[in-house]
């Protein structure tokens, strides 16, 4: 029998790469919330896959961009501490769209480091097979990677390919976390960021980039289990829209958010939904560290 091995390996790329959908993907369960809105992942989320020989540790990053708030930089800064600690980089790239200043500044950043960069070439099933072979010679020749894997981690193709790649890079030792574990983040971490990818799904243009969600209450009583959230948003306007008219919006997020949540917990659950108004909280260090968006920035 071959030798256990356990590593990290951050997955990085470009906001909306899909790197939420391929972790999900790959441990066949939600760890990450999903959305086609830009900069959905704001913490370094640690999904942990367990098999009989390896311990995976897929580290999820904020899609790294050139940051307009104190909050996007942040952001970065949290991808570049997850690169600079893992045994493996994989950098998940749209293979449909042109190769831009975004994936250049990550070019940039990986040539600073030593650790082998898997290129994971993702949404294959979207090209014909003329243009995908055109895109692999096109990235082959950027950079030195030490793979390079075609995949769709929405259709879920080529899954298996992609963990045997990761398996070669990752050192041989000792699992990092308990084996039943899947995640770094505990059910309060977890419960609101669901509460926030029903706002992405809901809302539009200017609210996503804007909202944070915090937990501030969850007793259980009679096997029902009610919740709090406060919902933050940093303008008036943006509280508006959250409601909706005649407190349409802010329902439909919640019997969304309450549906999942009883799906996750098993039981009962009463959801309670509250929005407030913390202006420009995004530019304030005070404020960011306050609704746990800074974890890994010290």
């Amino acid at each position: 029998m071959s030798e256990f091995k356990s590593g990290v390996i951050a997955i990085v790329g470009r906001p909306n790469a899909g790197k939420s959908t391929l972790l999900n993907a790959l441990l066949q369960e939600k760890i990450a919330i999903m959305s086609d809105k830009p900069n959905t992942t704001r913490n370094n989320i640690a999904g942990i896959l367990t098999n009989e020989d390896t311990q995976y540790v897929f580290m999820d990053t904020p899609g790294i961009h050139k940051p307009q708030q104190e909050l996007g930089k942040v952001l970065n800064k949290n991808a570049y501490i997850a690169m600079e600690d893992a045994d493996v980089i994989a950098w998940i790239a749209d293979v449909t769209q042109s190769f831009g200043t975004g994936d250049e500044f990550i070019l940039n950043r990986l040539k600073e480091l030593n650790t082998p960069v898997i290129l994971l070439l993702n949404k294959v099933d979207k090209l014909n097979k003329e243009k995908l072979l055109k895109r692999l010679m096109y990235w082959s020749n950027l950079h030195d990677f030490a793979e390079i894997v075609p995949l769709s981690a929405l259709k879920k193709e080529n899954l298996d390919e992609v963990l045997s790649v990761f398996r070669q890079y990752i050192p041989e030792g000792m699992a990092l976390y308990p084996a039943e574990m899947k995640s770094d983040h505990g059910l309060v971490f977890q419960l609101s960021e669901l509460v926030r990818e029903k706002v992405l799904f809901k809302t539009h243009e200017e609210i996503p980039h804007s909202v944070a969600v915090v937990l501030e209450s969850m007793k259980e009583k009679d096997g029902k289990v009610a919740l709090s959230f406060i919902v933050i948003v940093d303008r008036d306007s943006q509280k508006g829209i959250l409601i909706g008219k005649g407190g349409d919006m802010i329902r439909d997020i919640r019997l969304s958010a309450q549906k999942e949540i009883k799906e996750k917990l098993g039981k009962p659950v009463e959801v309670e939904l509250y929005v407030r108004v913390e202006k420009n909280w995004r530019n304030r260090e005070a404020k960011i560290k306050e609704f746990g968006l800074d974890e890994l920035s010290e």
